[in-house]
């Protein structure tokens, strides 16, 4: 398949390549103009469809073209994406034939005109894997043009002073030749369909382009031919390295050193020379090292120059090139024809331009170059114990996808407590918008992301506040497109690409492991050593990065093949003795230079390298990614598990050397599967609901973060995303193993946590600021670092210890973490080291121990984190728990009774005193209860005997009721309303008990003569009495308690009553005299203030009412 086209072509984890197929086809008619429709058939014998994984039979088309010249790319077909073909390209299946077709008018489905060549392949909706047939291409158009010498897009090497004779035929007659060299026409004919020229003595390097025209098609051949320059043998300056070597004395010159061993000479053509070498431009060979080099002068300081090296082989091996254009292997940037329009100048302003008319990636040279001004030079990285790396793509991390993006959300890391940012790869990719991966130049920054001076001021950024900057490296492998692959390849289809000769010094003909992606780089060659330093160099030096991961690691053994998995799981010494050394390198340019792979292999071989030159100073020791998803997933979802494996000592480490992690860029998220599969046992606590899920997640932050050793989170699981990492680009989710085939795990993904705020949504800020602190603990508190005692079985409760016995006995160093992963609440173990008071570190609150093995109760999905002493300071406040005191009250039973009750229950045993009114009592047994106590407010505050310590509330006691009713009363019923009262209502009728009820409103049959009575539950309310006549015998007021007007009810036919107000201390309120309407008197109260009064209603016998103003 021709990569250049396949721009979306992106890395898959963990997948062998090796799939693909040869089929049989046919195209109908074999002659057919570009407007006509044709129909093409696959021959379903000549595939294995479940090889590819295919069900259905969903067979898709990927399609592309060229222009007449059959080497420009041309048009537009609707191929989806090589992860997801669109169901335009979908082959039709003809079950009696065991045929696939597709019918096509190729100008409307390639979406162009003046076609000269189309190509196909078969593949599955998901191409990931090599699941593709061969390439097929064919010819379009009734004219056909056969380049009979030379070959099409060939190169011809000739001595200076050579002829060269181009012949070619045409179909339909006679046409119209024209030759053109370097722009220039230097033959034609008007009339023939065989044509031939010899062009004689040629001493310079030609670009020719044969032109044919019958009638109105026209159609081009391309073609080179290069003059062997015999090459000058010369010695090159001592110091120089491969790539561009800038003369810091002169910003005039610049020297490119190429190694290019078994190649017999190398041009290099770019925009200083317009494209078109003469020998000038031939590179010189250097006799002690056999590498090419040329010095260029005539530079001007600031200009963008762009440069190819053309490189020749007079004698290639079958189906290898006789020249290679290619971008220099050590650039540091590069343009490409495939991807460059499709970088926003958002993220890349003023980027140079691709130049017209070339091929394949060009290097850029500026001479003159501005240094950027660092504002942190002497940076110190945060020890390898302490470490917690954010894992980023910066393609998914916020909205325009570039490092700007990063800039602008600092503060969000800094408030996160991060104190390193890993950086998915953002070397120069194959296309844009991909995980990276598929590294094609690892000296080069991928342009998509914005430019060399704006990821230089992210790493000072995060320098200036503390953070430091790791890269993911892919230097198991490289891409197509890399200068290294192409230089010494296969390429029997003539496209510019393939896969490794046995001539090539960087890369294995086969994968000589199970895992590979791309090409398989070996390891044990000199010059691939000096490559991957070269990179090492590039990114310490000139980027000031503080580490890398290395991708991969068990691909660099040269011991074992693509299909023995046993065997790449295994021990290897090469690979360990070939890793050691890049380590030891980037250590020789840094000695602190965090160095972490990515091997996820036997404790055997991980061992070698976490304890290597373990013991010097500052000491060193690499540190191994420590996957652990499945198991603190299992807890997340309410599961047992065991975690014990988060240790680096139970890998045998001999320092915390594992950088563990729940969750990573390359696997399922937490949350996704909390939602899916979560425990749905207790309804009250169903794990699939989403904020239960989420309200889990801090617990796992507990249980992992704080572990010794470092530590890495993937970005936005501190929010709880939830969305799986086979999202696709529409919302969808589409798995590996779902019935439609493809599947999203590296489309790109949606922002909600931007789009959505999600820092303003509690239950996931919750995640957020619980983790943020828990990163500060282990980053600031020394016995983090110490020795853990992790239980080595599975779970759903979860007890760790860390102490450090060498710190002083006064300091935080001893703690104990407890986490219940049940969705029930349990009472977890604890075995305190000893009793007494232990801290909260979550909020230095105050948790006193009497036993050091009394279990404590943890509801469901959360967690405790005790210390001997309190977080940060030596001169912490004591505090408690802020539940650590129950504090209820008992209002008043009835008016005036003053038997109000204050009542407080302490967790915690210590000698309470509680001031209650200015008054002190002591507790007794953690608890305290002050009876008869007056309607009021009561200022109530706690201390401790010893401490300072004093908590305060504020209590009200409620003043007692009366009871209040009102009673309509009809010849053989009275209806009562009771509006204040305690039920259940006792029901009298002539002092006899009819009935208990808890219903305030109810009827009562009576005869005339007859009295009801009706009591409360609560005998001091006092009785309400009605008789049958409905004459008022007795006072009644109402409503009470009031907020502005009461009515009084009184048994006297007077037009007038005297009413006193009293407040409860005797003094009098005021004295009037009310009008009296039907027996009743109202009283406008909502000027008093609030509290209990007696009005005093002046009969001929007095009767006095409590009254409570609200």
């Amino acid at each position: 398949m021709k990569q250049k086209l396949l721009l979306l072509f992106v890395f898959f984890s963990i997948i062998a390549f090796g799939q693909q197929q040869t089929v049989t086809y046919s195209v109908s008619p074999a002659i057919f103009e570009e407007t006509a429709a044709i129909t093409i058939t696959i021959n379903g014998n000549s595939i294995n469809e479940s090889t590819w994984g295919i069900t259905g039979n969903a067979l898709y088309m990927w399609a592309w073209a060229f222009a007449t010249d059959d080497t420009t790319a041309k048009g537009t077909p609707d191929n989806g994406t090589w992860e997801a073909s669109s169901e335009a390209s979908k082959f039709t299946y003809n079950s009696a034939t065991d045929t696939y077709t597709k019918t096509i008018i190729p100008s409307s489905y390639y979406n162009a005109t003046a076609l000269g060549k189309m190509g196909f392949l078969i593949k599955a909706k998901n191409g990931t894997g090599d699941k593709k047939s061969q390439d097929i291409l064919i010819e379009v158009g009734g004219f056909q043009l056969t380049l009979t010498s030379p070959a099409i897009n060939s190169t011809t090497i000739l001595n200076s002073g050579s002829n060269f004779t181009i012949s070619a035929t045409n179909t339909g007659g006679n046409a119209a030749y024209v030759l053109k060299s370097n722009g220039l026409t230097i033959d034609s004919n008007t009339s023939t369909a065989s044509y031939s020229y010899t062009h004689s003595a040629i001493t310079t390097n030609q670009n020719y382009e044969l032109q044919v025209t019958q009638g109105t098609t026209v159609v081009t051949r391309k073609f080179m031919l290069i003059i062997n320059p015999n090459t000058i043998s010369q010695a090159m300056t001592p110091g120089l390295e491969d790539g561009i070597n800038y003369n810091p004395a002169d910003m005039t010159k610049a020297t490119l050193v190429l190694d290019a061993p078994a190649k017999d000479f190398v041009y290099v053509a770019g925009s200083f020379n317009n494209w078109q070498p003469t020998t000038a431009y031939a590179m010189k060979k250097d006799p002690t090292t056999g590498k090419f080099w040329l010095e260029l002068s005539g530079l001007v300081a600031g200009t963008n120059y762009s440069y190819q090296y053309w490189v020749a082989d007079q004698t290639p091996l079958a189906n290898s090139p006789t020249m290679v254009k290619t971008a220099d292997p050590y650039s540091t940037l590069v343009l490409s024809p495939y991807d460059d329009s499709g970088i926003p100048a958002t993220s890349y302003s003023n980027m140079p331009v691709y130049p017209a008319g070339q091929n394949f990636e060009v290097t850029v040279l500026k001479t003159g170059q501005t240094a950027y001004n660092w504002q942190v030079t002497n940076f110190t990285k945060p020890d390898k114990e302490k470490l917690v790396v954010y894992e980023v793509l910066v393609r998914d991390f916020d909205a325009h996808r570039n490092f700007q993006d990063l800039i602008n959300r600092m503060d969000y890391f800094k408030k996160l407590k991060i104190n390193a940012i890993e950086l998915m790869p953002v070397m120069e990719f194959e296309g844009n918008e991909s995980w990276g991966y598929n590294t094609a130049f690892h000296m080069a920054l991928d342009k998509f992301y914005g430019t060399s001076e704006k990821l230089k001021e992210f790493i000072d950024k995060c320098h200036q506040n503390g953070i430091a900057v790791i890269l993911d490296v892919a230097l198991n492998h490289a891409f197509g497109r890399n200068p290294m692959v192409r230089m010494w390849m296969n390429d029997p289809d003539g496209d510019g690409f393939g896969s490794p000769t046995a001539e090539n010094p960087y890369f294995n003909t086969v994968a000589k492991h199970t895992y590979n992606v791309g090409e398989d780089f070996n390891h044990q060659q000199a010059r691939t050593q000096y490559y991957v330093k070269r990179v090492i160099k590039q990114w310490i030096q000139e980027y000031h990065i503080d580490g890398f991961r290395w991708d991969l690691t068990k691909g660099f053994t040269q011991n074992c093949t693509a299909s023995d998995e046993s065997c790449t799981n295994a021990y290897q010494q090469d690979r360990v003795d070939v890793l050691k050394s890049y380590a030891d390198y980037s250590w020789s340019l840094d000695p602190t230079h965090y160095t972490i792979f990515e091997h996820l292999g036997t404790d055997a071989e991980e061992q070698q390298w976490a304890n290597y030159r373990i013991n010097e100073t500052p000491s060193k020791g690499i540190m191994l990614w420590g996957k652990m998803t499945n198991e603190y997933n299992e807890l997340s979802m309410g599961y047992t598990s065991n975690i014990a494996r988060m240790n680096s000592s139970s890998r045998g480490f001999t320092k915390n050397r594992l950088m563990g992690f729940a969750e990573s860029h390359d696997e399922e998220r937490l949350m996704y599967k909390n939602l899916q599969y979560g425990n749905s046992a207790n309804a009250a606590h169903n794990v699939k609901n989403l904020n239960t899920a989420l309200s889990r997640m801090s617990a796992i932050g507990a249980v992992s973060l704080l572990v010794p050793g470092p530590k890495m989170i993937w970005h936005f699981g501190e929010l709880g995303f939830e969305n799986s990492i086979f999202t696709c680009d529409n919302g969808t989710v589409n798995t590996d193993s779902d019935t439609t085939s493809g599947d999203c795990k590296l489309a790109t993904k949606p922002q909600p946590q931007w789009a959505n705020n999600w820092l303003t949504n509690d239950n996931r800020y919750k995640i957020y600021s619980d983790w943020a602190r828990m990163m500060k603990l282990k980053t600031e508190e020394a016995v983090f670092s110490g020795t853990v005692t992790m239980s080595n079985s599975s779970s759903l409760t979860k007890n760790i210890k860390i102490s450090d016995a060498a710190l002083p006995a006064n300091s935080l160093r001893d703690v104990v973490i407890l986490a219940n992963f049940d969705v029930t609440s349990q009472n977890v173990a604890t075995g305190f080291p000893y009793t007494g008071e232990w801290y909260n570190l979550m909020d230095n609150s105050v948790w006193n121990v009497p036993n050091v093995n009394d279990p404590i109760a943890i509801p469901a999905g959360q967690f405790r984190i005790y210390g001997n002493k309190p977080a940060f300071a030596t001169d912490v406040p004591f505090t408690l728990p802020s539940d650590n005191f129950t504090v209820e009250s008992k209002s008043e039973s009835c008016a005036n009774k003053k038997n109000g009750q204050i009542s407080i229950t302490a967790l915690q045993s210590y000698n309470y005193v509680a001031s209650i009114n200015g008054t002190n009592y002591n507790f007794v047994n953690n608890s305290l209860t002050v009876s008869n106590l007056a309607p009021g407010t009561y200022p109530v505050c706690i201390g401790i005997t010893g401490k300072t310590f004093e908590q305060c509330f504020t209590i009200t006691i409620n003043a007692g009721g009366t009871l209040v009713g009102k009673s309509t009363v009809s010849p053989n019923k009275i209806a009562i309303e009771i509006t204040q009262g305690t039920a259940p209502y006792q029901v009298l009728l002539n002092g006899v008990t009819q009935f208990e009820t808890d219903a305030s409103s109810f009827s009562v049959a009576v005869q005339k003569g007859d009295v009801l009575e009706v009591k409360t539950a609560v005998p001091c309310e006092g009785v309400f009495t009605q008789n049958s006549s409905g004459d008022l015998t007795t006072v009644v007021a109402y409503p009470n308690p009031v907020q502005d007007i009461m009515t009084i009810l009184v048994p006297t036919t007077k037009k007038e009553v005297n009413v006193a107000l009293y407040a409860m201390n005797g003094q009098l309120i005021s004295n009037e005299n009310y009008t009296v309407d039907n027996q009743k008197v109202v009283l406008h109260l909502a000027k008093l203030a609030s509290a209990v009064y007696i009005a005093k209603v002046n009969l001929e016998n007095p009767v006095s009412i409590t009254i409570i103003k609200e």
